[in-house]
């Protein structure tokens, strides 16, 4: 071979070289958590969450054979910054998916405004307002949460079980809120209940005896809290202190032991809730509970932090499967491995879902959440749990599914 050939050959070797490399561009998932604002308290967890997926992911080799990177964003529980934080991430950081927002009052406003226009997939693990079922989205916004279409029949359901007839509402007033209370309302007095009133609240007033007032009229025997702990022990203490109410029924944004640490165990002890969650014996939340304690100590009773797991992991098959960190071809991909037919493949087995990717083969991923069946809404079905303050703990009290 003359030496012009010799370096032909090795300037076209470096060109595929760099073809290659060019080619294989790591996947970057955006998560917008609540760094601060009303719920700061669940974003730490939930980012945590997130960065045991990735962990997981990238020791069974990553996805198209490089690692995932996590860039976080903090939405401050706020609309605008949830916005402002989810086009920096798209525009400067180039995410290809994004996890969260957790509040529905944020996430929706990223959906429409950041989402759907830069054509960027959106998982939110928490965001739980029956508006997202319909929003018109461009098909870019998923949930790996259940709809409070169902939250609201399970809450009704387990007031109910407490044995209230009668029950005072203050709700936040966001999307959140709003269809969480509605929903609650009408399977409520489906179930033969009464609520007294329906009152909204904003966030960060000083006072709410003026809500309290109002929910409290006509016999309510509970006060039923649809809100986030920042402001929701505000509204509790003032409840405590003015004898408006001494009974109270909550719902998974107040599912926080902050509130025995800032109230005192003796007045929520009684205290009813419910929250999405998985089956504590399905494969997948055992290796989330045992990979969360292993890699952060002992794992808060709070929501949310397998839901955002699942997301990502939801994320990267997706991408696995379409050959692609391309948002479009991700999104196309979702419902083909996370839903039926297929292999079951649990948390902790990306290595095993590669494989049978290669291979041709379906696969179903079952998460560490329960089912994550995305349907033609990119909504999911779910449990939920009946928890209860007791002593200072949040203890579950079941899982079960809500008759709709």
């Amino acid at each position: 071979m003359t030496l012009k050939k010799q370096i032909i050959g090795a300037v076209s070797a470096l060109a595929l070289a760099a073809s290659a490399t060019a080619m294989a561009q790591p996947l970057k998932i955006g998560a917008l958590v609540p760094l601060t604002g009303d719920l700061q308290s669940y974003g730490g967890p939930s980012l945590n969450g997130i960065k045991l997926a990735a962990k997981e992911i990238n020791a069974g080799g990553g996805v198209l054979g490089e690692d995932v990177e996590i860039k976080a964003g903090d939405t401050q529980t706020r609309p605008q910054a949830g916005v402002d934080a989810a086009q920096k991430l798209a525009s400067i950081e180039g995410v290809s998916a994004f996890v969260g927002a957790l509040s529905s009052g944020v996430t929706i406003p990223v959906a429409q405004s950041v989402s759907k226009s830069n054509k960027i997939p959106q998982i939110s693990g928490a965001s739980t307002s029956p508006v997202i079922t319909t929003l018109d989205d461009g098909d870019y916004l998923f949930r790996t949460v259940p709809s409070d279409a169902f939250q609201g029949v399970a809450l009704a359901q387990v007031t109910r079980e407490k044995g209230y007839d009668t029950v005072g509402v203050i709700y936040i007033n966001n999307d959140y809120g709003k269809g969480l209370a509605e929903n609650f309302k009408s399977a409520f007095e489906n179930q033969g209940g009464t609520v007294a009133d329906m009152v909204a609240y904003e966030q960060g007033q000083p006072a709410y005896r003026g809500e309290l007032q109002q929910a409290a009229k006509g016999g309510a025997e509970a006060l039923v809290l649809v809100g986030y702990p920042q402001n929701g022990q505000t509204i509790l203490r003032q409840a405590l202190e003015g004898g408006y109410f001494q009974n109270f029924v909550f719902t998974d944004g107040m599912k926080a032991p902050e509130l025995v640490e800032n109230l005192g165990a003796q007045y929520l002890n009684g205290s009813v809730g419910t929250a999405p969650q998985a089956r504590e014996d399905a494969p997948g939340a055992k290796h989330f509970d045992s990979a969360y304690q292993e890699e952060f100590g002992e794992r808060p009773p709070k929501p949310y932090m397998d839901t955002a797991y699942d997301a990502v992991y939801a994320i990267a098959l997706a991408a696995q499967k379409a050959g692609s960190v391309d948002g479009t071809a991700i999104r196309d991909s979702l419902r083909d491995v996370a839903n039926p037919p297929g292999e079951k493949v649990y948390p902790g087995e990306f290595d095993k879902a590669v494989k049978l990717l290669e291979q041709g083969k379906e696969i179903d991923y079952e998460g560490a959440s329960g089912s994550v069946n995305f349907d033609k809404n990119g909504d999911v079905p779910g449990t939920f749990a009946h928890w209860a303050f007791e002593d200072g703990e949040i203890v579950t009290k079941k899982v079960f599914e809500p008759s709709m």
